[in-house]
């Protein structure tokens, strides 16, 4: 279940309308104001316009990630001098006072509230990924939403699985709540997950585009059955963990199972070792690369039950992601057979 990581790029949006936050307590004059004005105007483009904006929110260049922060502190600063000067400041000091601050013409003062609103588009070979991806992974959950390029299903909307019925597999691992409580059965669209990382099914060369392509081009590809890891960017996880499956000619043989097993593993290790605690699987090379179904869901329950007996306190929820209904099914029926449930009390009546 691979998808395009060409779907990463932010892409350039304007919102309606870009406000400014206004400081009520402290009035300045009009040159001042509409220094502070320009700064917020700045500022509050960088991190993305309101929720009712009707266009996607952006990601900024490096530039302006730089120019929006030092707006900020000219803004603050320009109030002070207005302050401890009594109210009486000239215009044309406080325009030096600026274009020093800033290090840019009178001619960029002019026009960077404009300038800054034109969020890059990573696909541009003067974006920087690692300062993008530096400032995303600093913002806290509520900013970061504001960037996401796509809806967003939250941790807490995932039910932890639980079967539907009896199964006619019977178990083969003992009954252990504590692990049957950090598995999940999604079926939908893995890149809407707002967790710790999604995987990402890819090919060796690890390419699709945007900033996700840029940061994979650093990795020098991924040979079958290991897995590597970026950022998610536009997404709202925050990692995408890369692995390439094995492809299967005629029939599974040793080799083409161990592969698959050191995806699953290789996946689940990548997540803890980066201290990653929640993250979605989909299934791995059942599609074009002709795994059949019924035999990899197998090979992925058995490798994230035994990982997680040896590992469980390093992980909350492993999701196991499933877009068909065949596989979903397949998943309900397995499932009781690697996670097995304790047998309910009975009644005494």
């Amino acid at each position: 279940m691979a998808f395009q990581m060409s779907k990463l790029a932010a892409r350039v949006s304007l919102s309606k309308s870009v406000g400014f936050i206004s400081s009520a307590g402290n009035r300045c004059p009009s040159h001042l104001n509409f220094i502070s004005r320009l700064a917020h105007r700045s500022f509050h483009a960088l991190c993305g316009a309101g929720r009712g904006s009707a266009s996607i929110k952006v990601l900024p260049s490096p530039g302006v990630l730089r120019k929006a922060d030092r707006w900020e502190k000219v803004s603050t600063a320009s109030k002070s001098l207005h302050r401890q000067s009594g109210g009486a400041v000239k215009p044309r000091r406080v325009t030096r006072v600026v274009i020093g601050a800033v290090g840019v013409s009178a001619a960029v003062l002019a026009s960077l509230s404009t300038s800054t609103l034109h969020a890059l588009n990573l696909d541009s070979e003067s974006s920087d990924w690692k300062e993008a991806k530096k400032k995303l992974c600093s913002m806290d959950k509520e900013k970061r939403r504001e960037m996401y390029r796509v809806d967003f299903i939250p941790l807490e909307k995932i039910p932890v699985w639980s079967p539907s019925g009896d199964s006619s597999c019977k178990p083969r691992y003992k009954v252990n709540e504590e692990l049957n409580r950090k598995i999940s059965l999604f079926s939908g669209d893995i890149t809407k997950l707002e967790i710790d990382a999604i995987t990402n099914a890819a090919n060796k060369t690890l390419l699709g585009g945007g900033g996700g392509e840029k940061e994979c081009g650093t990795l020098n590809g991924c040979e079958t059955g290991e897995a590597k890891i970026t950022g998610a960017y536009g997404l709202p996880a925050k990692h995408v963990i890369h692995t390439v499956g094995p492809i299967v000619h005629d029939s599974v043989g040793e080799r083409e199972e161990q592969a698959l097993r050191s995806c699953y593993y290789t996946c689940l290790h990548t997540a803890t070792k980066n201290h990653l605690r929640t993250v979605a699987i989909p299934c791995i090379s059942t599609g074009v690369y002709g795994y059949p179904p019924d035999q990899a869901v197998e090979v992925a329950l058995r490798t994230v039950r035994e990982y997680l007996e040896q590992n469980h306190e390093k992980l909350d929820r492993v999701i196991f992601c499933v877009f068909l209904k065949s596989d979903k099914e397949l998943y309900e029926t397995m499932l009781p057979a690697y996670f097995p449930r304790g047998s309910p009390p009975k009644s005494k009546l």
